[in-house]
């Protein structure tokens, strides 16, 4: 007991800690953090049986660890995104105390209690479990969730059989024997395994959110530089490999300053984003869209004939002419084209002509596209 009370106390600080750090990216720390809390007063509260009167310590005990428990599976809950099971963790929660209550004063009978409690904590294990299994993606840090979830589950269920099979004696922690010393040590060891496998979970979380920091635009949410660079890599080694056409498309907005000094720049932020949006809507799963600072995007589009690329150009500004706006005000785009000219050429040989044309579109009058002839004879 004492060992279980300070590991959870442990984790709640490291818990805590993590909480304060990253409560906006990673959801459930919080909830899981105050039932770590609760599992320690429960602890507390079971060492006062020789203080206080046993009604009172028993069933606040139990309240609070059944209380604790059923936090943890809200947490799970909120980390996976899904609405909070309020009604059933109350239902739960005040069935599981009062029938401890019931048969601790009223009918006195262990057995009865510890299947009582037993049942209850089952079913919040049962809860995360299930939602591992629908909602966890395929890594290993779900899956080691998830197996220790089952595990602890059919541990606390089995010890609420025993107790209405073979009555209480058999279950009693308070008796020194095997079934108990083994409950323990199981009890113990899971009480770290359960929190440490949260935070692999949440870890696994928090690395995916830096990762795509770390390659996304915060405002449009579509690629930065860094990612882009990252994606043409990959792609022009597939070049390298089958010989496919790449295309790329460099897409600037016309008179962008105009709609920031007109309407202010929360607005030209609402603008960009609705045009990463609609940019990405007409693009493949295998394209990508990438803001490159300012108003200027840049798409790339493997195994794309320049043909094909002049069409994906002609759809977005089609779009942007006569599309839905969301009451955002109207705005146009000039569009380079280029094709990758040889497996040897680098980005910014490519950018550079998408660019060239882009400026020519901007000449001829903007809302426009234009196509990097001079490299389309070069074109693998």
């Amino acid at each position: 007991m004492i060992m279980t009370t300070l590991m959870c106390g442990a984790m709640a600080i490291v818990m805590f800690s993590v909480y304060r750090s990253f409560r906006q990216e990673v959801h459930g720390l919080g909830h899981w953090c105050a039932g770590l809390a609760l599992l320690v007063v429960a602890s507390i509260l079971f060492s006062t049986r020789n203080v206080l009167p046993e009604p009172i310590s028993i069933v606040a005990a139990n309240a609070a660890m059944i209380l604790g428990i059923g936090l943890s599976m809200l947490g799970t809950e909120k980390f996976f995104g899904q609405p909070l099971s309020l009604r059933f963790y109350w239902l739960v929660c005040s069935t599981g105390v009062l029938g401890i209550g019931w048969w601790l004063i009223v009918q006195p009978n262990f057995s009865v209690r510890v299947a009582i409690f037993s049942f209850a904590v089952f079913l919040i294990y049962a809860r995360q479990a299930q939602l591992v299994i629908l909602y966890g993606e395929r890594h290993f840090s779900s899956i080691f969730f998830g197996v220790l979830m089952v595990v602890q589950a059919c541990v606390v269920l089995a010890r609420g059989a025993a107790a209405l099979l073979y009555g209480g004696n058999s279950v009693d922690l308070t008796v020194t024997g095997n079934n108990a010393s083994i409950y323990l040590a199981v009890a113990n060891f899971m009480a770290l395994l359960l929190t440490v496998g949260f935070m692999t979970m949440a870890t696994r979380r928090l690395q995916d959110i830096l990762e795509r920091r770390s390659t996304h635009d915060p405002l449009t949410q579509v690629l930065n530089r860094r990612g882009f660079g990252a994606v043409y890599t990959r792609e022009k080694a597939k070049l390298r490999r089958h010989r496919r056409p790449l295309a790329l498309l460099s897409i600037d907005l016309d008179y962008f300053k105009a709609i920031n000094d007109t309407h202010g720049h929360a607005v030209g932020d609402q603008v960009l984003t609705h045009v990463a949006a609609l940019i990405s809507s007409v693009l493949r799963e295998s394209d990508c869209v990438a803001r490159f600072g300012g108003e200027e995007f840049i798409v790339l589009m493997p195994d794309t004939a320049p043909h094909h690329a002049l069409k994906v150009a002609e759809r977005i500004c089609h779009l942007l002419r006569h599309g839905e706006r969301q009451a955002l005000p109207a705005c146009t785009v000039s569009i380079g084209a280029a094709c990758q000219a040889s497996e040897h050429e680098e980005l910014e040989q490519l950018l550079s002509r998408a660019d060239a044309a882009l400026y020519l579109a901007k000449e001829n009058g903007r809302d426009r596209i234009e196509f990097d002839v001079a490299g389309l004879a070069a074109v693998v």
